[in-house]
């Protein structure tokens, strides 16, 4: 690959057969155009909803589902009862199909966000002419203009740089716009950041003007390169994806051979082959939850709706019981753990350090400080608008804006300053004296010349200094203090701006350096930075106690990186810091050995971020990455989940992450992370349900099978069942509230399944429970008038039961009687519903005939009420004995 940065300008527009006085001209245009394509970024093509939906057919689970559904139907049919089991079947799957089709529908936008970050027009010389062509036509070789407010419009080596800054925090993460130049830089390999000859696609110049010749286009830019790295990364599955794979594959297994071990068993009895293919079917859909893809599609869904609320947007369902589970969270610096704001922090003044209280501002300031403040506001480009509803809007090099908002901290507006005190001569910034200088007119005849700039650069034009009020000559030792405070600010991460003043007794005929900038009064220094928020110390700690490593990634400097760091905690003893140059040295096997010990990553690439969550989770740790930035959107997108900023962050940004926050705040992400381990808590709760009930379900067919008992409950009774009285409450256990002291234990293992020895332990005993008791009330009625009583008195227990079990699940160590019923609502509700359903089959007889059902007396009511009522018994016995196996689900 071509390092234009180590090439002469000149060279490159000789090597790209240009013309730096007259361009290209149209007829090369269109050549290089049908050579290099258009400056556009390459789409990906989505599929179809079609595609999408009967994709969602690809489950382990729903295949067994589908078979048995064809079974039935086939069945049904030879039978003559019709085709209602397969259509409820399907109904399911089909509505589910649908529900994971559209929220996929909703992703993989990143790509076309990247498109509009081009601006649509952009000033080229062409045919000696300056005109204004589409960006999408520019080719290699094009001179491009460049003003202030430009959007680069393609990666360009820099021929002319005249007081030229561009602010490309999008792309490489500096805060603070660049200042670029146009001579060689020497070395092979030299981070974006540091490129200072080069202005990368999708920068917007902000002060200064400039040319350049475009080197790369489309997806040879920087920017598609990224596009690049958002197309090749592999996107992981999720631990839920995991787990429910694992799941639905061992309960497929278990069905088909539990269902063919009943089938053997029957016929050796000498039941027919019909029946016992029933039979089978109604075990199959026994002991598949069909209902668990459903359920946890919508816990997830209500979920979201929680996360907004709370100023977080999923866009991905399964990003929320994801982030219940992180490990790290990396964290990109500018915009998202600081403001993204230049602030004044401190002043030197009478050579005292003094730190701005910015929360209660001193309400006077000293002599000295006052002209710092007046120097600030007079000697600054940036501007300040306050906006219809008080807010003040800065438009202006970021470092001048600081400036501004010092002033405006303490009434001084700049507006009304300039009136007072109007410029009227000026020497703009430039690179190579780092200096501004302003002439402005005081009270009177008074010309006074301000000048603001690097330390170095400042104090070198000084021959005097004033202390309290006193002005007199600089000496060594003037000198030495000041240096060690520029050192002491520095060490804190400040960028020091230096101020120094003259008056003069009539303004200056003609604008010279070598007039003005001399024989200046050395009067203070202001430090500033890009503060971090205040949220955040509060936000990391919490991390850290819920056993999350908060880690910074940023392409700012190694010194700003870890002074922030530090201060808000993120940076602690035995930590480590590394730069992305010093991670080229490392060998895969050698990062992935040291990946533990970083907390800060400073200057890095794109590609370095996604190296650093990818070494992660070779350490299976489940990685959340948040971020604002062009910069950001590929490790977004390969992290497990990735959290976009809502308002500085960019679309591509938005449209690589799984989850957006809506305030920029990170401690939104200390919340998404409580709410994901809620969910994932609820949904084990759903899980353990369902198993429970649904193993009760097997246990009864298997033992009136095996004992040749006859056939307890058909399938259309399994199915009204699992849809009425296993969903509802499933559902509704997902607005349980989170339990105490869900963010002081450590993240789960990611890559263990649901089926932890706790919940082996929990699921089979309450299974056996939930089946024997159907089963005692199948053989009383069974002895008492026959199979239809029996299958009606084991149909409304097993219901009835299951309705009782959902209590216990509220907690799985207190018992149910200590927990407020009011504790969850809707569950007070679904159970309501449920029951009610369960009464329309039971007590109205067109329906209780199509169930194939038979009217209980009063005796049989009470049996099947007190039945009903065991397994609050029985399961709150397991837990005042601590007859339970949780440690495996405690903190680890």
């Amino acid at each position: 690959m071509i390092q234009f940065y180590r090439k002469e300008a000149s060279e490159i527009i000789t090597s790209l057969k240009s013309d730096a006085t007259v361009g290209l001209s149209t007829d090369e245009v269109k050549r290089r155009l049908g050579e290099y394509g258009y400056n556009q970024l390459a789409s990906k093509r989505r599929k179809s909803f079609v595609i999408l939906f009967l994709e969602q057919f690809k489950s382990f689970m729903i295949i067994i589902l589908l078979i048995a559904a064809a079974i039935s139907g086939v069945v049904g049919v030879k039978e003559g009862e019709g085709l209602l089991d397969t259509y409820v079947i399907l109904g399911i799957l089909i509505v589910n199909a649908f529900v994971g089709a559209f929220q996929e529908r909703k992703a993989e936008t990143s790509l076309e966000a990247l498109k509009s970050l081009a601006a649509p027009l952009t000033r080229v010389l062409r045919d000696g002419v300056i005109k204004e062509v589409l960006t999408q036509n520019l080719v290699p070789g094009d001179i491009v203009i460049l003003e202030t407010g430009a959007i680069i419009p393609a990666d360009l080596r820099l021929s002319e740089a005249v007081n030229l800054k561009i602010q490309e925090s999008a792309l490489t993460g500096e805060s603070v716009p660049v200042e670029k130049r146009t001579d060689t830089l020497p070395g092979k390999e030299i981070p974006l950041g540091d490129r200072v000859n080069m202005a990368f696609s999708s920068g917007m110049v902000t002060y200064g003007r400039g040319r350049g010749i475009v080197v790369a286009t489309g997806m040879q830019t920087e920017v598609g390169k990224i596009a690049n790295l958002l197309q090749e990364t592999v996107e992981t599955e999720t631990p839920m994806s995991r787990r429910l794979s694992q799941l639905g594959k061992v309960l497929g297994i278990a069905a088909l051979a539990i269902c063919g071990l009943i089938f053997l068993v029957g016929i050796l009895y000498g039941n027919s082959v019909i029946s016992m293919f029933m039979t089978a079917v109604s075990l199959a859909v026994a002991a598949i939850p069909e209902g668990l893809p459903a359920v946890s599609t919508v816990v997830l869904a209500i979920g979201v709706q929680r996360m907004v609320k709370k100023n977080a947007i999923i866009r991905t369902l399964p990003s929320v019981e994801t982030l219940g589970s992180a490990t790290f969270i990396c964290s990109d610096k500018t915009g998202t753990l600081t403001q993204n704001k230049m602030t004044i922090v401190e002043a030197y003044v009478n050579h005292k350090h003094d730190v701005i209280n910015r929360a209660a501002p001193a309400t006077l300031l000293n002599d000295e400080e006052n002209r710092l403040l007046a120097i600030s506001v007079l000697c600054a480009d940036a501007q300040a608008r306050t906006n219809d509803d008080g807010t003040i809007e800065f438009t202006g090099d970021p470092t001048e804006t600081a400036l501004l908002d010092f002033g405006i901290l303490y009434g001084v507006n700049k507006d009304e300053v300039e009136k007072r005190f109007p410029r009227i001569a000026e020497i703009p910034f430039d690179s190579e004296r780092k200096r501004m200088t302003t002439v402005n007119r005081m009270s009177g005849t008074n010309i006074r010349v301000n000048v603001k700039g690097g330390l170095d650069e400042v104090l070198a034009v000084c021959d005097r200094i004033i202390i309290n009020g006193i002005i007199r000559p600089v000496e060594a030792d003037d000198k030495r203090k000041i240096l060690q405070a520029n050192e002491a600010m520095a060490g804190s991460a400040l960028r020091v701006l230096a101020m120094a003043y003259k008056d003069l007794q009539e303004a200056p005929r003609n604008v010279h350096i070598g007039d003005l900038e001399t024989g200046l009064i050395f009067i203070g220094m202001l430090g500033m930075i890009d503060p971090a928020r205040p949220e955040v110390v509060e936000a990391v700690t919490k991390c850290n106690t819920a056993g999350i490593r908060a880690v910074m990634i940023t392409g700012d400097h190694l010194g700003t990186a870890m002074a922030i760091a530090r201060e808000i905690g993120i940076l602690r003893d035995g930590d480590a810091a590394v730069t992305g140059a010093d991670l080229e040295k490392q060998s895969e096997a050698e990062f992935a050995s040291n990946v533990h010990k970083y907390a800060v990553y400073a200057r890095v690439a794109p590609e370095h971020k996604v190296r650093i969550v990818k070494a992660l989770q070779k350490h299976n740790e489940v990685v959340a990455m948040t971020g604002d930035g062009v910069n950001d959107a590929p490790a977004l997108k390969q992290a497990d989940i990735g959290a976009a900023m809502g308002i500085v962050g960019t679309d591509v940004a938005k449209g690589a992450a799984d989850m957006v926050l809506t305030d920029d705040n990170f401690a939104t992400i200390v919340s998404a992370v409580e709410e994901g381990r809620r969910i994932y808590d609820n949904i084990l709760k759903a899980i353990q349900f369902l198993l429970s009930t649904n193993i009760g379900e097997i246990f009864l067919l298997l033992v009136t099978s095996i004992f040749n008992l006859g056939t307890p409950l058909l399938p259309i009774h399994i199915l009204w069942v699992n849809l009425v009285t296993d969903s509802l409450p499933a559902l509704a256990l997902s607005v349980d509230p989170a339990e105490k002291g869900i963010m002081n234990r450590k993240p789960r293992n990611s890559k263990k399944g649901f089926m932890t020895n706790g919940m082996v332990w929990r699921i089979m005993y309450q299974g056996i429970m939930i089946g024997a008791i159907p089963l005692a009330a199948f053989i009383i009625g069974l002895r008492e008038q026959g199979v239809v009583l029996g299958q009606t008195m084991a149909f409304a227990t097993l219901m009835f039961a299951q309705l009782a079990h959902v209590r216990n699940l509220h907690s799985n160590t207190r018992s149910s009687l200590a927990i407020s019923p009011f504790k969850n609502i809707p569950l007070i509700a679904a159970i309501a519903v449920s029951a009610a359903l369960a009464l329309i089959v039971l007590l109205i007889p067109p329906v209780r005939d199509a169930f194939s059902l038979t009217e209980l007396d009063g005796r049989h009511w009470l049996a099947v009420a007190l039945m009903s009522l065991i397994p609050i018994l029985v399961v709150d016995i397991f837990k005042l004995f601590r007859i339970n196996t949780t440690r495996d689900e405690r903190i680890r």
